[in-house]
């Protein structure tokens, strides 16, 4: 069965929305992002417009994240107070990220912006998400202590002023460093229509050195609010939010997260890193092959509804 949808103004399968909400919320339940690294890129590879699938993709990730971040809370995992110093950086990155991408459409540039993007960031993260959790793995099964976080341990963060204590996270650390993460993560998530848990889950854990579990939690938290005042700002400034789409899309997702908490609960750390690197490697894989490889139709004279 087909459905029409208004803003992208196209027909789409939807027994296929359905699979892939419920496929993305899996993995938002198991690996504690949102799951927009995955479902954007393949709303446009399906035909959706890159500014309507970026738009409408920040209010399904909203959805799934509520539902995940729930299984999270009541495992105890969840950092309400890192959550809330993320958060303000998000908002905040998020208004200048809507922004930026009202003009880049006008200037018609945002097809390759987004593209451009996602090479990069996936690129670089997965590679060293791959590279850290390779690693770990590879000393478990030798026997060798696996190195993380000790009480006591210091780097530079612990130098920095406006230091706060973070109870659930047994960190005493200054507020600066997540604020500034949650700025950049505000910034992708408008941009390119991803919760930024790819992003945030690896500073969090390497750089912030909490403990991988209240990571999941925490950065679940963090989105369901942050994705949400994304998806006001896109319907209201850019209008291109497609409810229709956004509601398939949010059906699938909130019963996939709650299989995809049970799933995280049977795997270790370095496992759920090794997957979470393979995934973002391949779908930054994707789009580097989207810009290099010749177009199906070398000229068109469609317009450019949604998508400049």
């Amino acid at each position: 069965m087909h459905f029409y949808l208004p803003v992208a103004e196209m027909s789409a399968n939807v027994a296929v929305l359905l699979a892939m909400g419920g496929a993305v919320g899996f993995l938002s339940g198991l690996f504690g992002v949102g799951g927009g690294f995955l479902m954007t890129p393949l709303l446009i590879f399906s035909g959706i417009p890159p500014a309507v699938a970026v738009g409408t993709e920040s209010a399904q990730i909203t959805a799934s994240s509520v539902s995940g971040a729930f299984a999270q809370w009541r495992r105890r995992n969840v950092d309400f107070l890192m959550g809330a110093v993320l958060l303000a950086g998000g908002i905040l990155g998020s208004v200048f990220g809507v922004q930026l991408v009202g003009s880049l459409r006008r200037l018609g540039q945002f097809d390759f912006f987004v593209a451009a993007c996602y090479v990069t960031f996936l690129g670089v993260i997965g590679t060293l998400m791959m590279i850290e959790s390779l690693s770990t793995m590879r000393k478990a099964r030798g026997g060798l202590a696996v190195g993380g976080r000790r009480s006591g341990q210091h780097n530079w963060i612990h130098g920095l002023p406006l230091k706060l204590r973070f109870h659930r996270s047994k960190l005493y650390i200054s507020a600066i460093p997540p604020f500034l993460i949650g700025i950049f993560v505000g910034l992708l998530a408008a941009i390119m229509g991803v919760g930024g848990g790819f992003i945030m889950v690896p500073a969090m854990i390497y750089l912030l050195r909490m403990p991988t579990n209240i990571v999941v939690g925490t950065s679940l938290f963090q989105i369901v609010f942050l994705t949400a005042a994304t998806t006001v700002l896109h319907a209201s400034q850019n209008q291109t939010v497609d409810v229709v789409l956004a509601v398939l899309l949010m059906v699938g997702g909130v019963i996939g997260a709650q299989f995809g908490a049970l799933a995280g609960e049977r795997l270790k750390a370095e496992q759920l890193r090794f997957l979470l690197a393979a995934l973002v490697l391949m779908v930054g894989l994707r789009f580097a092959w989207q810009l290099i490889a010749p177009p199906a139709d070398l000229y068109s004279i469609s317009s450019p509804v949604g998508g400049a």
